[in-house]
């Protein structure tokens, strides 16, 4: 199984969990928050996976990889901390708020 195969699943709950939110109250400001951590999130994983490939503290089978890299780092490991920015504050977004019944 690839890499890219196995985030699958990760990317269509994070697309349902927040199009699922976008009933709630401040979808578009949640939206372009979301945006910006993903930016944030993106650049420190280019910076901190290239760091950690070029300190040799972990490798990845080439057959397991799309080939695609930014620097050292495959493209695979960008997916998991954009998912995080716009799946975590979807799920937030639809838990109860306190005070509500």
């Amino acid at each position: 199984m690839t890499y890219a195969l196995i985030v699958v699943p990760f990317v269509l709950i994070t697309a349902a969990v927040t199009l699922w939110s976008a009933r709630r109250p401040g979808f578009g400001r949640r939206m372009r928050a979301s945006l910006v951590a993903a930016i944030v999130l993106v650049v420190l994983t280019a910076v901190f996976d290239n760091l950690m490939i070029a300190a040799d503290l972990f490798t990845y089978p080439e057959t397991h990889l799309s080939g695609i890299r930014i620097g050292l780092a495959p493209i695979e490991d960008f997916s998991y901390p954009i998912c995080a920015a716009f799946g975590v504050p979807a799920v937030l977004a639809l838990l109860p708020r306190r005070g509500d019944s």
